[in-house]
């Protein structure tokens, strides 16, 4: 296959083929050598043009689909028929349920190994994702009445660092077993702030996807 002309065909064709790779084998079990063979034809050389190395495909592909679920988290946050609370509520529910947590689990890395990403995984939850969708809907809550704290910011890094980090397999190489219990714990937190906006349908999920990815480890 002759080489792409334009360089973003090329770059989505290199984190087509390497996600498709991680969901395969596994990251860790993935080699620049396995993705070349199956980039019918581009060499070494066109992938170290865009992409430094195999992690830095790993966070391109990562944040091609982050970019979906923000979109997901500024829909919710910018509705008008829904208190703080439900939007809370229903973001939760949209994000563990969305088809493509599948294919993320089943290719994900072990954060433990890698410090660099999840440094960032820690730096992404705090700085933009509790800022710019969390937060303001705590706000929300406070204002219309569904949200009693007088820590919004705080509450809010809280949220996303226990679900996101906290309570993620890839972060700690839990079980599904270890992810269910820390579940049933965000839940008696959550509860104790008056938010009772995750349900056992919610953990039976999170356990689901925590097996999945103990598949590829």
């Amino acid at each position: 296959m002759a080489r792409n002309k334009h360089p973003e065909e090329t770059i989505n064709l290199i984190l087509d083929v390497s996600f498709r790779l991680f969901m395969e084998k596994g990251y860790e079990q993935t080699s620049i050598q396995d993705i070349i063979d199956h980039l019918g034809g581009l060499s070494r050389g066109a992938i170290y043009h865009h992409f430094k190395s195999k992690e830095e495909i790993l966070e391109a592909a990562t944040d091609r689909m982050t970019a979906e679920s923000n979109r997901m988290l500024a829909d919710i946050r910018d509705r008008r028929d829904l208190t703080g609370k439900e939007k809370l509520r229903r973001i939760f529910r949209e994000s563990v349920n969305r088809p493509v947590q599948n294919d993320i689990f089943l290719a994900a890395p072990g954060f433990h190994k890698n410090p660099k990403l999840f440094f960032s995984l820690v730096h992404d939850t705090v700085a933009e994702v509790s800022v710019s969708y969390i937060q303001p809907i705590i706000e929300q809550g406070i204002a219309d009445g569904t949200i009693r704290t007088e820590y919004p910011k705080q509450l809010a890094e809280l949220i996303m660092l226990a679900a996101n980090v906290w309570m993620n397999p890839m972060a700690f190489n839990s079980t599904a077993e270890e992810s269910g219990r820390k579940f049933m714990v965000f839940r008696q937190m959550l509860e104790s702030f008056g938010l009772d906006i995750v349900d056992d349908e919610m953990r039976a999920r999170i356990v689901e996807l925590a097996a999945i990815y103990q598949t590829k480890q």
